[in-house]
């Protein structure tokens, strides 16, 4: 995420937060991929701060619910019933609580309840500290979670407080810099840096009015739990939103875990380690995705995915590959987030001290990526059963993806959304 403050020249002398939220997720099976980061310019505040030992805090129902709420709401607010959507309410909510760390009053309140609804901002950097502890983070199965901020050298000065709070729990590099070309290309490595390569520029150019940045980049780069055989690849036909046939590579595999219930079917399939998983929810034929969408709720989400059945499921899945981005702030007022976004109303003091002017969000972008393909575990995977083989049970479920569906990378461990998207089209 990218917060940028900036110093808008006008008589009452307000400066905004353009907020850019990266989220990125890859599914593409590369490994040994590195990529090479020209060394930072900007100065590192982070030498004068040493972050402290904080206390943690259970990942319990409450947390779980509440995060699997914001993130179903967010969704359902970000989703466009023309094209491909992908959001990571992780990327948004861990931007957003950073914020939230330097907001007050009604603004703060706001923010509180949009994010986890009666939790406050000082539990939730507790529990959030204690999440991104317990995120697996290993060979075949990468999730990498990076934070920043970048203060304009000499137009704002940040509060401490707000820089220790951010140390502690955030793990964030923070940077103060001269807000020139230098400092385009120091982010733009930053987030090339963090995401390995899979967003290689996310500013062109620093605007004269822009005096701070916050950024979250979350990167997911997993291989499947079992392989792809060739023999499990072929063409068929994917019926996009509007009717159109499109003729695509699927590919098939047996599961084990099926998803039913009154509208929708679907399948769990684990990635490597089976630290996370892909979930996948195909509506009945005469329901429309994002009619389906709108009967989702946090709970119903987490509670189809605990329910799961286990099943032999012939699963087909399409190959596909696409980016997506939103601005946000409509979606976050829609979840009662309304003053950051007014100037006379926004009150960030605990950023702190500006002698520009008041602070406020005029700008949140969320971007993500996402490609899944057929390659899997290089070594120790074999397909668990042979689609031909003899001694299938009778009893199977077939679910074909081959009309509009949705689909979750989860965290297997609380069944959290890490992405979250949908698949109307494949061309």
């Amino acid at each position: 995420m990218v917060f940028i403050v900036k110093a808008l020249k006008c008589k009452k002398f307000f400066a905004s937060i353009l907020g850019i939220i990266v989220s990125i997720t890859m599914f593409m099976n590369m490994s040994g991929c590195s990529f090479s980061t020209s060394k930072v310019q900007a100065a590192n505040l982070m030498e004068g701060i040493k972050a402290n030992p904080v206390s943690e805090k259970n990942i319990d129902e409450k947390f779980i619910y509440n995060t699997a709420d914001f993130s179903i709401e967010l969704f359902k607010n970000s989703i466009d019933d023309k094209e491909n959507s992908l959001i990571s309410p992780l990327s948004a909510m861990l931007a957003l609580a950073m914020t939230a760390n330097g907001a007050d009053n009604e603004t703060l309140a706001q923010m509180e309840k949009a994010l986890e609804k009666d939790i406050s901002i000082e539990d939730l950097n507790k529990y959030l500290y204690t999440y991104m502890k317990k995120l697996p983070n290993e060979e075949k199965s990468k999730l990498t979670i990076a934070n920043s901020i970048w203060f304009k050298e000499n137009d704002f000065m940040p509060s401490k407080d707000f820089l220790q709070i951010i140390a502690d729990y955030y793990k964030a590099d923070i940077f103060k810099a001269a807000f020139d070309s230098s400092t385009v290309s120091d982010i733009n490595n930053w987030v090339k840096s963090k995401t390995n390569g899979m967003i290689d520029k996310i500013l062109n150019k620093i605007d004269p009015e822009d005096v701070m940045y916050l950024i979250n980049a979350v990167a997911f780069d997993a291989e499947w739990e079992t392989v792809y055989e060739k023999a499990s690849v072929h063409e068929d036909i994917f019926t996009d939103v509007y009717g159109n046939r499109q003729k695509v590579e699927f590919m098939n595999s047996e599961e084990n875990l099926y998803i039913e219930e009154e509208n929708a079917v679907g399948f769990v399939k684990p990635y490597a380690k089976n630290h996370y998983s892909f979930v996948a929810i195909l509506p009945d034929e005469n329901i429309f995705v994002n009619e389906y969408i709108k009967t989702l709720t946090g709970q119903k989400f987490i509670d189809l995915i605990k329910n799961a059945k286990i099943t032999l499921v012939r699963a087909s899945l399409p190959k596909f590959k696409y980016e997506y981005t939103i601005k946000m702030n409509e979606t976050l007022e829609s979840l009662g987030m309304t003053d950051a976004f007014l100037p006379d109303k926004a009150d960030f003091s605990k950023l702190g001290k500006s002698d520009i002017g008041n602070l406020y969000i005029s700008e949140v972008l969320h971007k993500t990526f996402i490609s899944v393909d057929e390659l899997g575990t290089k070594a120790g995977a074999v397909t668990s059963v042979d689609i031909t083989a003899a001694g299938i049970p009778v009893n199977f479920k077939t679910v074909k993806l081959n009309r509009p569906f949705i689909f979750a990378i989860i965290d297997n461990s609380t069944n959290l959304p890490i992405f979250i998207g949908t698949v109307l089209s494949l061309k």
